[in-house]
């Protein structure tokens, strides 16, 4: 792992971004809110980190699953209740509700991103 600026991710990250504080406004239920915004946040943060790091993407991949998975324990386990955490951006930030079928949407933006890395930059 070394520092190097990719200029794609950067524009990828501030576009995701962009997009999942458009869908947390204006979109409150369904799938996009529930599915897609879950997909598209293991994307933003893989994105995040290639945006400053040349990794290996699986690697990488395999990071921002488990650190996805932990915050979905930590929600199953209401960690966030236990601890009596009221401030509104760290619970949003956090999540308070665990959902089994979030794991298969990290998973699904892990795979999608990792793919999408390879057969981009593997000449790198």
């Amino acid at each position: 792992m070394t520092n190097q600026f990719n200029r794609t991710y950067l524009v990828l990250t501030l576009l995701i971004l962009i997009t999942e504080i458009l869908i947390a406004i204006y979109i409150k239920t369904g799938f996009v809110r529930h599915t897609l915004g879950d997909v598209l946040a293991t994307i933003l943060v893989f994105s995040f980190f290639r945006s400053f790091l040349k990794v290996n993407p699986i690697k990488l991949g395999i990071y921002v699953l488990i650190f996805a998975f932990t915050l979905e324990l930590i929600q199953f386990l209401n960690v966030l209740d236990y601890f009596n955490v009221q401030n509104k951006i760290v619970r949003i930030a956090l999540g308070t509700t665990f959902q089994a079928t979030d794991l298969i949407a990290y998973t699904l933006g892990v795979v999608i991103i990792v793919i999408t890395d390879i057969k981009l930059f593997s000449n790198e």
